[in-house]
């Protein structure tokens, strides 16, 4: 979906070549970066009542997507 809110490379803007360094590089980070997308996802289809979940479904996805988003800086800082 191109309009996804909170895209990495909004989030991380400047460090799509350390992204892309990293994802190439280590399988745990691409998976984390998948999980983002797929939870991300999720987040978006909520918020625009594309496909509705309970309230507090909704607050643990975005939960979720922040900790993953935790995970990938935590990584690119690493690996500076």
């Amino acid at each position: 979906m191109s309009n996804t809110p909170h895209t990495l490379a909004e989030e991380f803007p400047g460090q799509a070549e350390a992204i892309h360094r990293l994802k190439v590089a280590d399988p745990e980070f691409a998976r984390l970066l998948e999980l983002y997308d797929e939870v991300n996802d999720k987040v978006h289809l909520a918020e625009t009542n594309l496909a509705p979940v309970d309230q507090a479904i909704e607050t643990e996805l975005r939960k979720q997507r922040l900790q993953i988003k935790d995970a990938i800086g935590e990584a690119l800082s690493a690996a500076k």
